[in-house]
């Protein structure tokens, strides 16, 4: 289609759409008519912008088959093709990480990791692989690795920092409360080393050397900072070391550490009232004083009461009941005597069952291995049931300290996926500065892939990151090269339901009306 001027015999000029079909000038469309220069040129920009709009809405490949090319224009288009990408998840994630501020640190392969890392975990090998076959990007598998050797000692610091500076901003200028808790990463290999030790392991790979990650959230789940140790330190031990680092770099002054009852003892509790931080930790209360034992079964079970015991003129104990937490606590317990009833009905025990763990606390064993059963230490902890027990030295009320304690599940949650979706562990690197690199790597995807689930939530967008992610990889992207100019057009291809339900996560804006 094209414009022409049409004279007429009156003088005037029409200006008319026309094509041709199998030799012969077809005409389209009058735009209109005139004497006067200025309208004539006005009318035919008009009629450009009919041939625009109608090239729009008809399918040009028909068109074509009018003149018998079809076939040829089909193959033509496809002869042109550069590459066929299968990127979905690249276009959401990669500028979920530039609006952290990532890509300030400036470190495409620390970018590439981490985006393979939540996009499909695997070895290093695969990984290469991976970037390659679906993203066209080429990455020297020795570069990888020498990278991994360099990356703690060179970037780790500007990873925190940006890390605390984004959520800052996320949580409205400050972090206030911090959540802190450990884990253990296990190993595929039998060899122990000065960092890789057994340990008691969360994973329950107790024959397997392990490291121990301490790790630190906001409120929201948000990392903040984390820490390596060898495998069989004492989880209690691990929690000061990173508050006092990450209080230093980032100089925090009006926070509350929240962590759990494993992490409390003496030591830690003089430590954090020295340095002058406030805390709210899980209480032992069943490991209390007799005073204390005693006050705390003299308080009435009334679901969803508080009661306050001051311990010494800074630090109390906040005791609390629950209907629900009592009934998991007698179905729990039952379960457990149920089994104890269940192995050890005939009076003996072998070797391997000797220690005191979870419900064996209820046996007895003499000398000659031999077991009962004792009903009356039963009777004892089901007074127990449904009170939980928090120490803090802050001064908020009991429902307040209850509620914040309450969060620390944004931990085990964090935990959770990076064990899981970005499969931490088990891990098989076997130096400490490759060690410290993979967990780096993951630290980092934990938040871009928090990032992801908070603009999913503030868009509307009622999914979980997975399933975002699950769609986004069969979203494929068409690159053609255009054989005159040498320039290269893509595509983005939309086509399923699935694929149009997250469609505004590649719309231009999207990603600018969501800087934080």
């Amino acid at each position: 289609m094209f414009v022409r001027r049409k004279p007429n015999r009156s003088g005037s000029t029409s200006i008319v759409v026309i094509e041709k079909r199998d030799g012969k000038v077809c005409y389209l469309k009058t735009i209109g008519t005139s004497s006067d220069e200025n309208e004539i040129d006005e009318l035919y920009t008009q009629g450009k912008r009919w041939i625009a709009q109608q090239i729009g809405q008809r399918d040009m490949f028909l068109e074509h088959a009018r003149e018998g090319d079809e076939r040829a224009v089909v193959e033509g288009f496809l002869n042109k093709i550069e590459h066929i990408l299968l990127n979905g998840t690249q276009l959401i994630l990669n500028p979920v990480y530039k609006n952290i501020g990532f890509d300030r640190i400036n470190d495409d392969i620390l970018k590439h990791l981490v985006i393979s890392r939540i996009c499909q975990p695997q070895s290093k090998v695969a990984t290469v692989d991976y970037l390659k076959s679906y993203f066209d990007e080429d990455v020297d598998l020795n570069k990888i690795y020498r990278y991994l050797d360099k990356l703690s000692d060179s970037q780790k610091d500007k990873i925190q920092e940006h890390s605390v500076n984004h959520t800052r901003k996320v949580l409205g200028g400050k972090i206030g409360v911090v959540f802190y808790d450990v884990t253990t990463l296990y190993f595929e290999t039998d060899n122990d080393d000065t960092l890789r030790i057994k340990g008691w392991s969360k994973d329950g790979k107790h024959s397997q050397p392990q490291v121990v990650l301490g790790l630190l959230v906001s409120d929201g789940g948000y990392p903040l900072a984390y820490s390596i140790h060898e495998g069989n330190k004492y989880e209690g031990h691990t929690m000061l070391p990173v508050i006092k680092d990450f209080v230093a770099k980032f100089k925090m002054n009006d926070f509350v550490v929240v962590a759990d009852s494993g992490l409390m003892n003496s030591e830690n509790i003089a430590e954090l009232n020295k340095n002058g931080y406030k805390y709210i930790i899980g209480a032992k209360i069943k490991s209390e004083k007799s005073e204390i034992k005693k006050w705390i079964l003299a308080q009435e079970k009334k679901d969803g009461t508080f009661y306050e015991y001051q311990k010494t003129a800074d630090q109390k104990l906040i005791l609390g009941y629950s209907d629900r937490r009592s009934r998991k606590d007698a179905y729990n317990r039952e379960k457990g005597i149920k089994r104890l009833e269940k192995e050890y009905g005939k009076g003996l025990i072998t070797k391997d069952k000797i220690n005191k763990r979870g419900y064996n606390k209820f046996l007895q064993i003499t000398d000659n291995v031999s077991v009962t059963i004792d009903y009356t230490k039963i009777e004892e902890d089901a007074k127990w049931d449904g009170l939980k027990g928090y120490i803090t030295n802050t001064s908020l009320p009991a429902n307040d300290v209850y509620r914040q304690y309450s969060e620390l599940w944004q931990v085990e949650r964090a935990f959770r996926v990076t064990k899981g979706v970005l499969e931490l562990r088990p891990m098989f690197h076997f130096t400490k500065k490759r060690i410290e690199a993979h967990v780096c790597i993951c630290f980092v995807a934990y938040k871009v892939y928090k990032e992801l689930e908070r603009i999913l939530k503030n868009n509307d967008i009622n999914m979980s990151v997975d399933k975002v992610l699950s769609i986004a990889k069969t979203i494929t992207t068409i690159q053609v090269k255009l054989q005159e100019s040498q320039e290269t057009i893509s595509k983005t291809m939309l086509l399923t339901n699935k694929h149009k339900s997250i469609a505004k996560l590649f719309e231009n804006d999207f990603w600018n009306k969501n800087l934080v």
